[in-house]
């Protein structure tokens, strides 16, 4: 992980989009995440509030979330904005916009949390891909390869990988998921963590959301979030058992090792022995459904 106090190069770059007399008074590290360190930053004179996103030396998701932020250019107030960034030997950082709003994995309407994800998600996949030209595909991450795939789901996913390679691709945010979005007054605000941002099957991202929803809450959710998906999607996504089997196969291992980001955000049942018991219950019952349809 990076040093344990933010870049100084990053503060004075802060204080210079700021204003000429700004200086940064406060630096706070916000939860969740895994591979890199956020810290919220405040201005004084003007008051301003940043975002500092910190990565360690040889990972590429700092030049990688700075590239694909430039040519989102906000995304229409979904994503952030960037400011700032630098890398070099020791790691690299950005320092983007601040979205409105707060990371919350425990709503108070959990329907309309389902929801409001599945038409942001609808949305992102909406963006034009001439903005997009030149970016990698998700088949050359590691993620998106079929050697990533592991236990019980994974033959049926390699048997249908024509299927999966010949599905046209969309703008993929890589990790969508409820700790990776804001929320303001119960509407989502803003999309955030675009580092693996890449073109791909619409299926990777819903996949990896209705298994997060699962996870937090059952397969109700799931299903409420793929119907408001589709309702706003460009191609709706109908039957989502090919992506759901894809999700589960390359988080067959390591799933164990998401409980601390869900304890930082305050579900601290989900320990990585009931993460577990879960990807176990979500795999029989996709596996069951795809099966019914063969």
């Amino acid at each position: 992980m990076p040093r344990r106090s933010p870049e100084p190069a990053a503060l004075r770059a802060a204080a210079d989009h700021a204003g000429p007399h700004a200086k940064v008074e406060h630096a706070r590290p916000l939860a969740g995440g895994s591979h890199a360190r956020t810290w919220l930053l405040r201005t004084a004179n003007p008051a301003l509030e940043v975002v500092l996103r910190e990565f360690p030396a040889g990972d590429p998701a700092g030049p990688n979330e700075a590239r694909v932020l430039t040519t989102l250019d906000g995304l229409g107030s979904l994503a952030p904005r960037l400011i700032a960034s630098a890398a070099d030997d020791d790691g690299s950082w950005v320092l983007i916009s601040r979205l409105p709003g707060h990371a919350d994995i425990q709503p108070t309407d959990p329907h309309r949390f389902a929801t409001e994800l599945g038409k942001a998600l609808a949305r992102v996949h909406r963006t034009p891909l001439s903005l997009s030209s030149g970016w990698d595909s998700v088949h050359e991450r590691r993620g998106g390869a079929p050697g990533r795939l592991s236990g019980p789901a994974a033959e049926f996913v390699i048997g249908a990988w024509d299927e999966i390679l010949a599905t046209p691709p969309v703008l993929t945010h890589y990790d969508f998921q409820s700790g990776n979005v804001l929320w303001q007054g119960g509407t989502l605000s803003g999309v955030v963590d675009w580092e693996g941002a890449v073109l791909g099957p619409p299926g990777y991202d819903v996949g990896w959301a209705r298994f997060d929803l699962f996870l937090l809450y059952d397969e109700r959710l799931a299903d409420v979030f793929l119907d408001a998906y589709n309702a706003t999607a460009k191609a709706p996504l109908d039957d989502p058992g090919l992506w759901d089997l894809w999700t589960i196969a390359r988080s067959h291992i390591g799933v164990e090792d998401w409980a601390p980001n869900y304890y930082e955000l305050g579900r601290p049942d989900l320990t990585a022995a009931e993460l577990r018991r879960r990807h176990t219950a979500w795999t029989d019952a996709a596996l069951a459904r795809y099966r019914s349809l063969l």
